[in-house]
């Protein structure tokens, strides 16, 4: 009689899907799944639209240019219209792709370890067959893909978008914006933010303490590399007359004057556009010899990338690394 009462149990692979951390750790959180999902399907939705819309609307400005009997007002209306689409569009979900590293730090300190942790949901996972080190790697690894694959898709609509149409309302590669949400360290920094989350609520064991301290780690990581970006790879210095002219899309860091004596005066805008026997002449008026000038060029944006994306994810290989030596520590 107690057998029919039990019912049938669930074997093989079902229960073990069931009963495993990934999807423990899965219903635990799936409020923060569901926000991911809604806030990354929002952002594939407006990428998509932005890039069907942007072209069909500078389209039209020229046939209403010739029917509107004031074209001058009717292309500017058509012109801000493109713009608003393509440059106030693409940069508010670029932000949110940019900026997604503190979202992920905050809820990996206070949600993901910080909370569990001081609520004991932890400890008593670990006191069923399940180690402390088994419990770190699935709240790491479960999100980590999640990111991953959520990440790259949003960045790979990034550059579909920013390719459509015109580039020049997509700005420049070099802007934060642009460059961060338009490959792969994008998905470094959100690596990067769930480790730092979850070591600070590792340390602090407490979910707004660890948010916190997540989200200060972050804003520090993220507000340096965007200080020392350009510095991370060799710039391309010129003299004479290609300093006056750097090459299109290039991201100017320094320029100036150099002096009878060899300084560099880099405030100088002396002889700037000018060319031939006009700049032959500026020069003889000034107490100036040559020019020069430093700047990235367009073609270092991958090296940048690459190395940027390097360093985070060195920096989130050493905040896993220390947040498991402090698990087993305390609890090995």
């Amino acid at each position: 009689m107690s057998t029919l009462t039990a019912g049938p149990r669930p074997s093989g692979p079902s229960r073990r899907l069931t009963s495993g951390l990934t999807w423990t750790m899965l219903r635990l959180h799936r409020t923060a799944l569901f926000v991911w999902g809604g806030g990354l399907l929002t952002v594939l939705t407006a990428l998509v639209w932005i890039h069907e819309a942007g072209p069909g609307i500078r389209s039209a400005v020229g046939d209403c240019t010739a029917a509107d009997p004031f074209p001058m007002r009717c292309g500017f209306t058509h012109e801000s219209a493109a713009e608003q689409v393509h440059t106030y569009g693409l940069a508010l979900v670029s932000g949110c792709v940019t900026y997604l590293i503190y979202a992920i730090a905050v809820w990996a300190g206070a949600a993901l370890t910080g909370r569990e942790l001081e609520s004991g949901t932890a400890h008593l996972a670990w006191t069923q067959s399940v180690t402390p080190a088994r419990w770190l790697a699935a709240k790491l690894a479960v999100p980590a893909v999640l990111l991953t694959a959520g990440t790259t898709l949003a960045v790979l609509l990034c550059g579909w978008t920013r390719r459509a149409g015109d580039g020049e309302l997509a700005g420049g590669w070099f802007i934060t914006n642009v460059f961060i949400s338009s490959g792969p360290v994008a998905v470094a920094y959100a690596l990067a933010g769930l480790a730092l989350g979850a070591l600070a609520g590792l340390v602090l064991r407490r979910a707004l303490p660890a948010a916190a301290a997540a989200l200060a780690a972050a804003y520090v990581l993220h507000e340096v590399l965007d200080r020392f970006r350009m510095s991370l790879w060799p710039a391309v210095t010129t003299t004479g007359r290609a300093a006056l002219h750097v090459p299109y899309g290039s991201m100017l860091l320094e320029h100036g004057s150099v002096t009878a004596d060899g300084e560099r005066v880099n405030t100088s805008l002396a002889c700037v556009g000018t060319d031939g026997s006009a700049l032959e002449a500026c020069i003889r008026r000034g107490p100036w010899t040559d020019f020069w000038s430093t700047y990235q060029p367009q073609s270092h944006y991958w090296p940048l990338q690459l190395v940027e994306s390097g360093l985070l994810l060195a920096v989130a290989g050493l905040a896993t690394a220390v947040a498991f030596a402090l698990l087993r520590r305390r609890h090995g």
